[in-house]
């Protein structure tokens, strides 16, 4: 399989909907094709993209199944998408992307947040060894309440390896709370068991012991300059909202904002990776095995927008 390492490279291998076709079907059927019908291995590739069995005739589309299933867009514009996506550094706004493709900004914006579905490998391992957590709060100077429960902020979960030369790999998601209910929810899924979970004395961490993690407090009255308690997860937290003012420009809503969390820590966890053309292939991949993703289920609550 040819994976493009450079803008050149990668205009060279898909210069026509023929060869993105070709491409797409060695990647869907990297086993071998076979007839669910009849299982014959003997095939066509005809227009429209779909498959065709020699022996019994039945089409079907190379799209079904996959997040590109009804897709109206030319394969060389999805494709295109995708490596643009993956290629800059600090990603794409769909405002930017409408402009550079001549797309509308509602076509930009929904496959933006389709292929960002794809970011989350299903078998990607637990972090591991010491790892920071702690909670940043998304959401405009508002008054009321700061810190833990204030109002009209959405929280997201930190976790990050502590590592001798720096950070290693990190976890992001939106909880309904800082309850210990949803920090052990959130633990469980994204820590492995018997790592040292490094956290501050906030008693929502209460069952990390308990939970068969070794758990190391760091009590803020001992520690001389606040911002150094938790050091590598505040990191992260600037990071974060630094890429979603930078990129997306505070124009993002609630509703989606745990799939530009997994943007973020798809870029983070890949940020020494020397190769965009493996990190094109990766979501490419996962494209074609992710079931499909109606519009609707998109733009709901498009309008609830969040302010960084």
């Amino acid at each position: 399989m040819n994976i493009p390492k450079t803008q050149k490279e990668f205009e060279s291998t898909f210069q026509t909907e023929g060869k993105c076709f070709q491409y797409l079907f060695d990647i869907k059927y990297d086993k071998g094709y076979y007839c669910s019908n009849c299982n014959s291995t003997n095939y066509w590739l005809i227009r429209n993209r779909y498959i065709r069995c020699k022996k019994c005739k039945e089409e079907i589309s190379l799209f079904s199944g996959s997040i590109f299933q009804n897709s109206n867009l030319s394969l060389m514009d999805l494709l295109r998408i995708i490596w643009w996506l993956v290629s800059l550094k600090n990603g794409v706004s769909a405002k930017s992307l409408a402009k550079l493709f001549g797309l509308s900004y509602k076509t930009s914006w929904i496959w933006l947040h389709k292929f960002r579905r794809c970011m989350v490998i299903p078998e990607r391992e637990k972090l591991t060894g010491t790892v920071e957590v702690d909670e940043m709060y998304v959401g405009g100077k508002a008054k009321g309440k700061k810190g833990r429960g204030a109002d009209g902020k959405t929280i997201v979960a930190i976790a990050v390896e502590v590592q001798e030369n720096g950070t290693g790999r990190t976890r992001l998601a939106v909880i309904p709370d800082a309850s210990r209910k949803s920090l052990n929810k959130f633990l469980m899924e994204n820590i492995e068991k018997s790592s040292t979970i490094v956290t501050d004395a906030w008693n929502g961490y209460c069952d990390v012991t308990k939970m068969k993690y070794t758990h190391k407090i760091i009590n803020q009255t001992k520690v001389l300059d606040g911002n150094n308690l938790l050091p590598n997860v505040h990191r992260i937290a600037s990071l974060v909202k630094r890429w979603l003012l930078g990129t997306h420009h505070s124009y993002l809503n609630k509703g989606n904002l745990e799939y530009y969390l997994d943007e973020f820590t798809f870029r983070y966890n890949r940020r020494k990776s020397k190769s965009r053309g493996k990190l094109f292939f990766t979501i490419l991949y996962q494209a074609l095995k992710h079931e499909p993703i109606l519009n609707p289920s998109l733009t709901k609550n498009k309008d609830d927008n969040l302010h960084i």
